[in-house]
């Protein structure tokens, strides 16, 4: 998938990891939380990604008034054939941006819940199936909090990894501006796809033949369980963060072109699949710690294995 990441590293400037963090959701075939001040480049990645890898493509701009069946459809009387018929939605496609996800109500957030989980959505008592592969790419403001809801933990836990989007460096920020030295109002050109959606399910299923030894599996449960332990968090890693850093750390070493998972690859995802998942407590927030601090503190208190 060297192809593919080459190209978003050009269109975004300095975020390789991001993005490669992005395409190991994708792989493993999770959904991202991502998260970042205005105007860092959340939404071009995730556009710069769908017009990459080929399949339909979607982009709801989440508001206050927005309802469920704005997002998975809804029913209605045809009156010229007499019929009622189901209008699908906006999350009935290959990559779904989810832009400010927090700026709607609970229930609306909720209607993603069966989509992310389950890969279907029920419009009035009937189930229809979503697209294969169905990718949720979700973005909020972590400095604004007027007008914004805050999502619960039932909907954090659907997210794969949370990605956090930082101002770029120096030289990184420099070359931003050069490449748009030569902006004009034109349409952009729509970059042709380097990888199918056929190439994505391909490489999912060779997630299969990725070996995790017994020292790997020992290594993540201890990390999970290591979190539960801690008086400096409310909530601790659920059995289902386990499973999210094994199938991540398998999708990163798929990605770094190797056939088996090394602890580096555990440490690699283990901050984007936690960060989300743990609740500090409320001495801990006083004091200014934050769940990364946590992890990477877990993370160095185990014996790494050999």
């Amino acid at each position: 998938m060297e192809p593919l990441l080459q190209q978003m590293e050009k269109e975004l400037v300095g975020q390789r990891q991001n993005i490669r963090l992005l395409v190991t959701a994708l792989l493993a075939g999770g959904h991202v939380l991502l998260e970042g001040v205005p105007g860092i480049g959340k939404t071009k990645m995730v556009r710069a990604l769908s017009g990459l890898i080929g399949g339909e493509s979607r982009r709801i701009q989440f508001t206050p008034d927005m309802m469920p069946s704005d997002i998975i459809g809804h029913v209605v009387f045809n009156m010229q054939d007499n019929r009622f018929e189901t209008i699908k939605g906006p999350v009935f496609a290959n990559l779904l941006l989810a832009d400010e996800i927090n700026r709607t109500p609970p229930k609306t957030q909720a209607a993603l819940l069966e989509a992310m989980e389950e890969g279907q959505v029920t419009i009035h008592g009937v189930t229809y199936p979503l697209p294969d592969p169905f990718f949720v790419v979700a973005t909020q403001n972590p400095v604004e909090y007027e007008g914004t809801y805050v999502l619960p933990e039932a909907q954090l836990d659907r997210f794969l990894f949370k990605l956090t989007m930082q101002y770029p460096s120096h030289e990184s920020e420099k070359q931003i501006l050069i490449q748009h030295a030569p902006f004009t109002r034109k349409q952009e050109e729509k970059q042709a796809p380097v990888y199918s959606l056929d190439d994505i399910l391909a490489q999912r299923r060779k997630l299969q033949d990725v070996v995790v030894d017994d020292s790997i599996f020992e290594y993540i449960t201890t990390l999970i369980r290591k979190t539960r332990e801690t008086k400096r968090l409310l909530l601790g890693a659920s059995s289902r963060a386990g499973i999210a850093v094994l199938m991540a750390s398998k999708a990163w070493a798929l990605l770094d072109g190797r056939e088996y998972v090394t602890p580096d690859d555990v440490k690699m995802v283990a901050r984007p699949a936690l960060r989300h998942r743990l609740i500090l407590s409320p001495q801990v927030e006083l004091e200014g710690g934050t769940s990364d601090h946590i992890i990477e503190e877990t993370l160095a208190a185990i014996p790494v294995p050999r």
